[in-house]
């Protein structure tokens, strides 16, 4: 996107973004060796890299006395970072498994050596279990648990060890370290036990007929204890706030006036089921447990893809007067009815547009009291072109949505450019920088 495609100037000239656009797109999204105490406790596969919410904690000159706000927080990237550096973090995040795991992640109270004490004895209770039985039907998903499954998730035995173990942690045990035994629990189902893989949609990779378990979860415990050492007890007394809650409904959940700077990512409109690629952990730890608890988890999240709009949506009445993304949503719907395309799902491809940039709309709009006059925020979004090849440019989309409603758009800052394989086209990843003036605009639903 040439910089004059929107009228604000792109921000090019910090060391840190130069540093940044020599590496290439797959480089620049991993996750420095030095950056891993943490956030390898249990990542999400779409997460953003922690050097990137540095660049803006620097940039933005965010200091031990303001509060960090990440409204997408997902398994809290911005959150860890923030409390490794002494700052106050909040984060907001409507899917219970990751809000679960963001909790987790920047809780640093358990003592190490306790952590791993009781870890050793449950993993030995567990074994004992296991070796005690015969077949593994009495430890399987319930029938509504495995309707909601990617099918052949995981295998007879891998599952059997895992409810095993879970069923040693739930009674074994000490409180203050329950969390932390079931996020290593998280993580070794879906990467050490299951058969899934990640590309990051997902899918099945190579079948595990049996997996190392309780060694496994015993590694990635070994793992939190070895971070939690070089904890100093100044960094565990710095606040993290996690509130589980629809981003687009912050008023229910954050105080006016209380927030100095915004770093997040956002979900993008492409296609991607966040609830499907956690479903396995998801369904593991309880969050949901049937058709009915995962329909209303994905009615609190932003429609980011057809599997999560309903006929009742009602967020694209904020964006109804903006032109690009009508015609966008326009040319959706008319090259699916030129190309003969008439599934139910093909049906809505235009409906996620507007229900994404109206969920937006409507959070941004949220946001302006609970920011403090000045406050400075930072969006990383991809540009998109999964419906049908219609190329979506959502930083400048979301740029132009933030300027409608008050904030002074500061610039659009080049993070990565991915090859899109379906179009041959670069697709930009970006953050949108925003400055919060301090003043209430005021605006009505459809008046964007």
């Amino acid at each position: 996107m040439p910089p004059n495609e929107l009228n604000v100037p792109l921000q090019t000239s910090s060391k840190a973004s130069a540093t940044l656009r020599k590496r290439n797109g797959v480089e620049i999204n991993r996750v420095a060796q030095n950056d891993r105490p943490f956030h390898e406790w249990y990542r999400f596969v779409l997460s953003f890299p922690p050097h990137l919410i540095q660049q803006y904690l620097t940039r933005f000159k965010v200091t031990s006395s303001q509060v960090v706000l990440d409204p997408f927080c997902g398994t809290g990237t911005t959150l860890v970072e923030c409390k490794k550096l002494g700052i106050p973090g909040v984060g907001v995040e409507a899917h219970p498994m990751t809000a679960f795991a963001c909790r987790v992640k920047t809780d640093w109270s358990p003592d190490p050596g306790q952590l791993m004490k009781n870890a050793e004895n449950i993993a030995s209770t567990a074994k004992a279990r296991y070796s005690s039985i015969r077949g593994t039907n009495l430890y399987r998903f319930s029938e509504e648990q495995t309707k909601i499954l990617l099918k052949d998730s995981i295998s007879s035995i891998p599952l059997a060890k895992t409810l095993i173990l879970l069923e040693a942690i739930q009674s074994i045990g000490n409180l203050r370290l329950k969390n932390h035994e079931l996020l290593a629990l998280a993580k070794t189902v879906v990467h050490h036990a299951s058969n899934l893989r990640f590309g990051p949609e997902v899918g099945l990779g190579e079948i595990r007929e049996d997996a190392a378990v309780f060694d496994c979860w015993l590694m990635e415990i070994r793992k939190m204890v070895h971070d939690l050492t070089t904890v100093d007890r100044a960094q565990i007394g710095v606040a993290s706030e996690i509130h589980q809650s629809d981003s687009r409904d912050l008023g229910s959940a954050l105080r006016p006036n209380s927030i100095d700077a915004v770093i997040t990512s956002p979900p993008y409109p492409n296609e991607k089921d966040y609830t499907r690629t956690t479903r396995l952990e998801t369904v593991l730890l309880g969050f949901i447990k049937d058709k009915r608890t995962l329909r209303a988890l994905k009615q609190t999240l932003l429609r980011s893809n057809i599997r999560n709009v309903y006929v009742a949506d009602s967020d694209d009445k904020w964006i109804v007067k903006h032109p690009e993304i009508a015609r966008i949503a326009s040319e959706i719907e008319g090259r699916r009815i030129a190309m003969g395309k008439t599934s139910g799902f093909e049906r809505m491809y235009h409906r996620v547009v507007s229900q994404y940039f109206g969920g937006m709309a409507r959070h941004l709009e949220q946001l302006r009291p609970i920011l403090r006059s000045g406050a400075s925020l930072a969006y990383v979004v991809g540009d998109q072109a999964s419906y049908l090849r219609v190329m979506i440019r959502t930083g400048k989309l979301l740029a132009e949505i933030a300027e409608s409603l008050g904030y002074e758009v500061v610039g659009i800052d080049l993070f990565r450019e991915r090859f899109a394989t379906a179009t041959g086209a670069q697709l930009r990843e970006e953050a949108v920088v925003l400055r919060w003036p301090g003043r209430m605009k005021s605006t009505q639903h459809g008046q964007n």
